[in-house]
């Protein structure tokens, strides 16, 4: 069924056409997880609400239908793969996932949202001139291929920087820069002084993460606080497999420290956020990090963060504000951590100010406030 044959319930009043195209190995809703399935999952429903018709294409899977009706949005699945260890592999199925999109296109939208390798450069030209490309990584050589897309967006203004370093000057104007928005959207109040005597990290667990800067520092810090780190370790997820995960194992022994794994359900994820006092996020991916959702989905249940002086978290957390940073680079790294979480630990009302100031995010960063920054950014787009 072409997108453009979907009517949409109700009686929608249509004011844009946005379709949003995403890769060939994640299903929306984001079942098994994918921070960017689970962000344009959350903006699709939003730009419906706000009276656009919406088309979310994603990789088809068991369980969900070809195609169906979700809050407003039309969705339909593409047969798509699951993810290769090979990363050649992986560009190949992608492009074929990609070609198969195309039977999708049979009339032009006004704005294509994509995050996809292949679609700004295997797409109709007429396409490409719509497509409003999600830049979710850092850049590694590939913008200039995009020399016909409308825009190319940034979560940071890390990304947005490292996007013109690859592009001529007279194509910056191309480039914007939206901050991820919170997946979910709630206003259940927070009991800041009945937080749990709790560390959390949620992520991955992998090398690049930092977890053994963070488990030595919590050895370090005389505590009845708990640590609790979700996250799957498998290499298939993104972890850094057995052996890591053994090694962070043994540097846990006789510490209260609790592995979950990973959780992909929103509601038990919340709830670990709504428990926890502390969130931390230590991680040492100089080139990896390019937003930082975990963290903000914490602030937004109350937690106050603790991240890794990465420049991709000074977009929303203020040291000694809202949050605390540690500098990772430092020989002293993991003292300066323990120093930060025995202080937050110890001065309840300090932290519960940084909580207070943390959860603003609620609002800053909630699904409408980004939604309609997107929304302004398509207008100036079609408008150009």
């Amino acid at each position: 069924m072409p997108y453009r044959k979907a009517q949409p319930p109700n009686g929608l009043t249509i004011d844009m056409h946005i379709v949003i195209l995403q890769g060939a190995f994640l299903p929306v809703p984001p079942l098994r997880g994918g921070a960017v399935e689970k962000m344009w999952f959350g903006l699709g429903k939003e730009f419906a609400a706000q009276g656009h018709r919406v088309t979310h294409i994603s990789r088809k899977v068991a369980g969900l239908p070809e195609t169906e009706w979700i809050d407003g949005v039309f969705h339909w699945r593409i047969n798509g793969y699951d993810t290769p260890k090979s990363g050649i592999v992986l560009k190949m199925l992608d492009l074929i996932y990609t070609l198969r999109c195309r039977q999708a296109f049979t009339d032009v939208p006004d704005v294509i949202v994509t995050n996809t390798f292949w679609a700004p450069l295997v797409l109709p030209h007429s396409l490409q001139r719509r497509c409003f490309v999600d830049v979710a990584r850092m850049p590694k050589g590939q913008m200039p291929l995009y020399s016909r897309v409308a825009r190319l967006r940034a979560n940071s203004g890390i990304v947005a920087d490292a996007i013109r370093q690859e592009l001529p000057v007279q194509r910056h104007d191309r480039v914007v820069m939206v901050p991820n928005p919170l997946p979910f959207t709630t206003t259940e109040p927070v009991s800041l002084p009945e937080k749990k005597p709790v560390l959390l990290y949620v992520g991955r667990v992998h090398p690049e993460k930092g977890l053994d800067v963070l488990i030595q520092a919590y050895a370090a810090v005389a505590t009845q606080y708990k640590l609790i780190i979700v996250g799957p370790w498998d290499i298939a997820a993104g972890g850094g497999g057995d052996s890591y995960y053994q090694s962070l194992v043994s540097l846990s022994k006789g510490l209260m420290v609790t592995f979950t794994g990973a959780i992909y359900d929103p509601e038990q994820l919340n709830g670990y956020y709504r428990d926890a006092a502390v969130f931390v996020y230590p991680s040492v991916a100089e080139q990896g990090e390019t937003f930082g959702l975990a963290p903000l989905e914490a602030m937004a249940w109350g937690c106050v963060p603790v991240v890794s002086a990465l420049a991709c978290f000074g977009d929303f957390i203020r040291h000694g504000e809202n949050g605390l940073v540690f500098n990772h680079r430092a020989p002293d790294a993991v003292a300066q951590l323990a120093t930060q979480l025995a202080a937050l630990q110890e001065q309840h009302s300090w932290r519960e100010q940084l909580a207070g100031q943390a959860l603003q995010v609620r609002e800053s960063h909630s699904l409408k406030h980004i939604a309609t920054d997107f929304l302004a950014q398509f207008s100036k787009m079609n408008a150009a």
